[in-house]
C-alpha cells in the first residue's frame, strides 16, 4: 500500500477542498432513471398510436420477461415492450428525487430509437415520439434545475440502429454520402460492422470527420445542442469504443459548448489512463471490489490495496466526480445481487463513504429485485415509497450521512492498518470533517485495534457513532483505535472535538 506521509496543516489545502465544494461534479448524488419505466403518462391512452405492432405496451404493474429473437427485426420481442413513460411523467416525480436529496438526473437514452431502451437511435438528433418533443425536453431541464438539480443525458456515439434513415440509405446506396458513415464488408454479420456483433446496432465510422462533426464537432451537433438545451452533461455509452482520442475531442467539445459540464464514460476498464479524455467513470472496478467484498470473494486486507491503488493511480479529483454504482439497467438489481440484508447495506455504506459520487439506480432506493436482462428493467414501484419502507429509510439515512460530512463528499482517502477489517479515512484540511470507516465483511465477530495514521485525532477523546451501531464508546489512544465489529457489520465514526465540559485538546488543531 502506497506510504502517506504526515505532514503539518498547509494553508493552501483549504482552496482545494473548497474548490472541489464548489464543483457540482464531485461528490455528486446521482440518481439513474429509464424514461420509458420510471413513472406512468398522464393520458396512456392518448398516446396508444405512438406504439404501432408489433411494439406491445403493458400494463404498469406488469413485470418485463425475456421474449424471444425476432430475425426480421434483428433484435428481441422484450426490446419493443413498453410501458409508457415519458419526459413529462419523469418531470412530474422529480420532488421524489428532491426529497431523496439527489443533485443529478441521469436519464438513459432519450433519443429516437425503435427499441424501449433508446440504445438504437434513428436520428440523435430527435427526441423519441414516445417520450415527448425538444420542448418537452426543455421544460424537464427546466424543472430539473428549478429544484436545484443538474441533468446528464445518456450519448450512444458508438453505433446507431440498423432501422435509423442514415444506416439504410448507406447500406442500399454504396454511393450514398452516409455510406462512410458505417463500416460495411461481406465478413460482419448483417454486412455492417456491429457492436458486439448485435445486427441491430451498426457502429458509426468516427474516422470519418463528417460523423465526428455530427456527433460532437459542429455547432449543431448533438453533444453541443443538447448542452445548450438545457442538459448539464452525458454518460457515454460503450465509451471503451470511443476510444482515447476521441473522447478527448468529445470532452473538449462538451467543456468549450457548457463550461464545468460533465463527461463520464462507461468504462470497464480499470480506469487510470482513461482521464483526462473523459472527466469521470463509471467506476466498475470499484463496483467489483465491493460486491467481490462483501459476498466474501475479496478478502478485507486485499480489497482496501485494491481501492487505495484505484485511487492512487486514477487520482483523487478524477474519481470524486466518477459514479459509484452497485446496479443499473445492465446488471441485476442489488437486492437480488445481494438478496442477505446485512451484506447489502454494508455494500450501500461502502457506496456512500468511498470517493466518488454514489449513483442510485431508480427504485434500488425502495428494495426493488429484479434478474438479468429485462428483469432489473421493471417499472417503477410507487407503492413502495412508504415511510415504513426499511430500504427506503436505509438510503435516506445514508443520504443524510453524505449531506451533514463535508469530508465524505469531497475528501481524501486514507487507509487505516488493519487485519481483518476493511477500514479507511475521509479527511479534509479540517480535523473536525474526518470520518473513520471500519467495516467487517467476514462471517464472524471481530475484535481488532486498528492504526488511524491521523496525527491529529486526540487522547482520548471520544468518537462519534454517526450510524448507532457501535455496541460501546470507541476513543483513540495514541492514533489507535479498538473496536469490535459483527459479522457483516460498520461503524462510521468521527472525533468530538468539543465535549461537555470546556476543555479540548483540538482548541488549535485546525
Amino acid at each position: 500500500m502506497p506510504h502517506h506521509a504526515p505532514h503539518a496543516p498547509d494553508p493552501a489545502d483549504a482552496a482545494i477542498y473548497s474548490a472541489r465544494e464548489a464543483d457540482w461534479r464531485c461528490g455528486a448524488l446521482v440518481y439513474q432513471v429509464l424514461v420509458d419505466r420510471f413513472a406512468p403518462p398522464a393520458d396512456l391512452a392518448a398516446k396508444a398510436h405512438l406504439y404501432p405492432a408489433p411494439k406491445v405496451l403493458k400494463a404498469w404493474d406488469e413485470l418485463p420477461r425475456s421474449g424471444r429473437y425476432l430475425d426480421d427485426a434483428r433484435l428481441w420481442s422484450h426490446e419493443i415492450e413498453f410501458w409508457g413513460g415519458d419526459l413529462a411523467s419523469t418531470a412530474s416525480k422529480l420532488d421524489h428525487l428532491r426529497d431523496l436529496g439527489m443533485d443529478v438526473v441521469y436519464l438513459n437514452p432519450i433519443q429516437d430509437a425503435t427499441t424501449n431502451h433508446k440504445y438504437d437511435a434513428l436520428d440523435h438528433l430527435a427526441i423519441a415520439p414516445e417520450f415527448g418533443s425538444h420542448d418537452d425536453f426543455r421544460r424537464l431541464a427546466e424543472a430539473v434545475h428549478a429544484q436545484g438539480m443538474k441533468l446528464v443525458l445518456d450519448g450512444v456515439f458508438n453505433h446507431m440502429g440498423r432501422n435509423s434513415p442514415k444506416f439504410r440509405a448507406a447500406e442500399a446506396d454504396p454511393a450514398s454520402p452516409y455510406r462512410d458513415w458505417f463500416v460495411f464488408g461481406p465478413g460482419f454479420a448483417g454486412g455492417a460492422r456491429s457492436w458486439w456483433l448485435a445486427e441491430n446496432l451498426p457502429e458509426l465510422n468516427l474516422e470519418n470527420p463528417a460523423v465526428r462533426d455530427h456527433v460532437y464537432n459542429a455547432p449543431d451537433s448533438a453533444v453541443r445542442r443538447y448542452l445548450r438545451d438545457g442538459a448539464d452533461g452525458w454518460r457515454l455509452d460503450v465509451a471503451v469504443d470511443i476510444g482515447f482520442r476521441y473522447l478527448a475531442e468529445l470532452t473538449a467539445a462538451a467543456h468549450d459548448e457548457k463550461p464545468g459540464s460533465l463527461v463520464v464514460g462507461e468504462i470497464a476498464c480499470y480506469p487510470a489512463e482513461w482521464f483526462p479524455a473523459v472527466d469521470a467513470v463509471m467506476n466498475f472496478t470499484l463496483r467489483h471490489i465491493l460486491l467481490g467484498t462483501c459476498s466474501g470473494r475479496i478478502d478485507p486486507a486485499t480489497a482496501l490495496r485494491m481501492i487505495h491503488r484505484l485511487v492512487d493511480e486514477s487520482g483523487i479529483e478524477n474519481l470524486l466526480r466518477s459514479w459509484i454504482y452497485l446496479d443499473n439497467h445492465d446488471t441485476p438489481r442489488l437486492a437480488t445481487t445481494l438478496p442477505d440484508v446485512q451484506q447489502r447495506r454494508l455494500a450501500q455504506v461502502l457506496q456512500f463513504t468511498l470517493p466518488g459520487s454514489p449513483n442510485l439506480y431508480y427504485g434500488s432506493e425502495l428494495g426493488m429485485a429484479g434478474g438479468d436482462d429485462p428483469e432489473m428493467r421493471a417499472p417503477m414501484r410507487w407503492d413502495l415509497v412508504t415511510d415504513d419502507n426499511p430500504d427506503l429509510r436505509w438510503t435516506r439515512q445514508l443520504i443524510a450521512l453524505r449531506q451533514a460530512q463535508r469530508a465524505l463528499r469531497v475528501g481524501n482517502l486514507r487507509a487505516i492498518t488493519s487485519h481483518r477489517l476493511l477500514a479507511f479515512e475521509r479527511h479534509t484540511d479540517r480535523v473536525q470533517d474526518t470520518v473513520l470507516v471500519i467495516t467487517n465483511p467476514g462471517d464472524d465477530t471481530i475484535t481488532e485495534t486498528l492504526m488511524t495514521g491521523n496525527s491529529r485525532l486526540m487522547n482520548p477523546f471520544r468518537l462519534l457513532d454517526l450510524l448507532g451501531t457501535a455496541s460501546a464508546p470507541v476513543h483513540v489512544h495514541c492514533g489507535l483505535v479498538t473496536v469490535t465489529v459483527p459479522a457483516h457489520g460498520f461503524l462510521v465514526l468521527q472525533p468530538e472535538v468539543m465535549p461537555a465540559g470546556g476543555y479540548s485538546s483540538y482548541k488549535r488543531v485546525p
